[in-house]
């Protein structure tokens, strides 16, 4: 008898494993969703990017009544691996949009002047943040957010910093939300701040948070002001890797400061996905690849991304947004302001 015991009482154990094992395909069949849905809001309105739309989305997802309960119940184990997982393998695919000689290209004042657009957001925002009282890891990702390339950015280093999943959907949202704005906003100011197109271009690149929203705003001003401002926007993208690489180093000095225990898990120094980064743009350097490889990937990364932001929008939870509203909300527009207007200083000195 006391065989049968021991057997039958590890059942009860065994079955939530066994429910587990599917328990994230809801979440990825929303995700995919999301996808989709995205994807038609962009063929209809153009000028509205399938990552932003993908945001949105799964914010709407997260707080309608009916949908919102899968979203926060049986959906929320995949929607969180959509989140982290996909977002690493966008970011990999991201540096296949990136070659050293287009770096080269751009010459040493204009990589200078990107340098410092990024050190200026990135310290600004964060010093700022900090002073406004924010919760958690909000300043570093939203100035990561600001400063690198929006929420591809801030996904990247929320892994390295073991950030609260509230933190970086919050932080998601907010930047997504400026560089939507942006959209609409800096078109308005082109000629009045009497920018040729090849300025404005480059001044859209070195403001604008994620990489559609680029295209977004400069494609308004012609091909010229498309090109520039892409190759700067990737010049910025291409210093997602250096800073990881800091922000793991500081999280390992602070947990050694705080005792933490040995056996815990420590961030590494350079993660895996952004050696893949580097290692795919390495990859495109070398000119290997033909363009139809170049253009499957591109899509990829833009599913995959999509479905990341999906997944972070759908954590978003705006009760909790509105009562730390004001505060991130200044944060924001402080640090928009920051970003566009050192780039604008600098794209007038390198022009």
């Amino acid at each position: 008898m006391a065989v049968v015991d021991s057997r039958t009482s590890t059942q009860p154990a065994s079955v939530p494993r066994a429910k587990t094992a599917p328990g994230k395909l809801p979440g990825l069949a929303m995700a995919a969703a999301g996808v989709a849905l995205s994807w038609g809001t962009h063929r209809l309105v153009p000028a509205v990017p399938m990552l932003t739309a993908a945001v949105v989305l799964g914010i709407a997802a997260a707080h309608l009544p009916g949908v919102r309960t899968r979203v926060r119940g049986i959906g929320k184990p995949g929607l969180t691996l959509a989140g982290k997982r996909l977002m690493r393998v966008g970011i990999v695919l991201l540096g296949l949009k990136l070659s050293l000689d287009d770096v080269l290209g751009l010459g040493w004042a204009t990589v200078a002047m990107v340098v410092a657009v990024v050190a200026a957001t990135f310290f600004g925002t964060l010093w700022l943040g900090r002073r406004l009282g924010l919760r958690g890891d909000q300043p570093l990702l939203i100035a990561t957010g600001y400063s690198i390339c929006g929420a591809s950015a801030i996904g990247a280093v929320s892994e390295v910093s073991g950030s609260d999943e509230e933190d970086v959907a919050t932080s998601v949202a907010l930047v997504t939300l400026c560089g939507t704005l942006a959209i609409a906003v800096l078109p308005l100011l082109h000629h009045p701040l009497g920018l040729g197109d090849v300025a404005f271009g480059r001044w859209v690149g070195a403001s604008v948070h994620d990489v559609g929203q680029v295209v977004a705003t400069a494609q308004t001003a012609g091909p010229a002001a498309l090109g520039e401002a892409v190759l700067v926007k990737l010049m910025r993208v291409a210093l997602l890797a250096p800073l990881v690489a800091a922000v793991a180093m500081a999280v390992r000095q602070r947990r050694a400061a705080a005792g933490a225990p040995a056996e815990g898990k420590r961030p590494a120094l350079v993660p895996l996905f952004v050696l893949g980064f580097l290692a795919m743009v390495a990859l495109r350097t070398t000119g290997w690849l033909p363009g139809g490889a170049l253009d499957a990937a591109a899509h990829t990364q833009e599913l995959l991304l999509a479905a990341a932001l999906f997944g972070l929008g759908s954590a978003v939870h705006l009760p909790s947004l509105v009562r730390t509203g004001g505060r991130v909300a200044a944060l924001g527009l402080c640090s928009w302001a920051v970003v566009a207007g050192v780039s604008y200083g600098g794209v007038l000195l390198t022009t």
